[in-house]
């Protein structure tokens, strides 16, 4: 396209905010969450889910999308985040392929590298991996709290998101809408609309559960916690804690939310 992008370096995000961030994404239990309600606080958001924010007057922090063919799918959804988000995290073919400028900047999203023989011996403290190498699969399971060096990828654009809002800084993150329920349409989707394809059963116990896992154990800590406001999320609450939206105020305004 010939409009001008602006694409940004990732280390002009990194530990720029502080305090609570929504991620909010789209399962059918983000129906009852309304941005507006929270618009001092930050929000990173992602494929449909853009839907919440249409009309609210509510700019998301960044805006992601792993799903290449997503803009073929709902083009009317990706072109509303890409005008009303602050920041947004896409591959760059698809940068490359936009026919709708965004208003805000542009971050390029890559794969963590594969493990190297140097953190076999050492620790990465940007890379946290799961250290059982013999599986295969598990060589691909992890966090990045740097995405100056790429993400992992747990086949939910939701566990982007989550190392998004690491890298930007914040300490508090509460996931809305993480419900990882194939079965149930997400909140946007209605009978005559074009329905999105889901592999979340399929990557559900070999990717996205373990890597949740990873986050339990390695990412969550005095400085940095996360909670799921869904009621219907396939994430174990001894993983991820749930938070009901009747504390959501407490637990979102108890740290400061401004930026540094």
């Amino acid at each position: 396209m010939s409009a001008r992008i602006n694409i940004r370096d990732f280390d002009e995000c990194r530990n720029i905010h502080k305090g609570a961030v929504f991620i909010v994404a789209s399962g059918a239990s983000a129906k009852d969450f309304h941005p507006e309600q929270f618009a001092d606080v930050p929000m990173i958001t992602m494929n449909g889910a853009i839907s919440k924010f249409i009309g609210t007057g509510v700019k998301p922090f960044f805006y992601a999308c792993t799903d290449k063919n997503f803009s073929e799918q709902q083009p009317e959804l990706f072109s509303q985040a890409l005008l009303l988000s602050e920041r947004v995290a896409l591959w760059e073919d698809q940068v490359q392929q936009l026919s709708v400028a965004p208003k805000g900047e542009v971050f390029l999203l890559s794969k963590a590298p594969k493990l190297s023989w140097g953190e076999l011996i050492g620790v990465d403290k940007d890379l946290i991996r799961n250290r059982n190498f013999l599986k295969r699969r598990n060589r691909r399971i992890g966090f990045s709290k740097n995405l100056k060096r790429g993400f992992f990828d747990a086949r939910t654009v939701a566990y982007v998101a989550l190392q998004i809002a690491y890298h930007a800084g914040f300490n508090k993150v509460v996931m809305v809408g993480v419900d990882l329920n194939q079965a149930v349409s997400r909140f946007y989707e209605e009978k005559n609309t074009v329905v999105s394809p889901c592999g979340l059963d399929q990557h559900f116990h070999t990717r996205i559960l373990p890597s949740f896992k990873i986050v339990a154990r390695k990412v969550i800590s005095d400085q940095f916690h996360v909670y799921n406001l869904s009621n219907s999320s396939r994430i174990p609450a001894d993983i991820i804690p749930q938070i009901h939206l009747d504390d959501l105020n407490a637990h979102v305004y108890d740290l400061d939310c401004s930026k540094k």
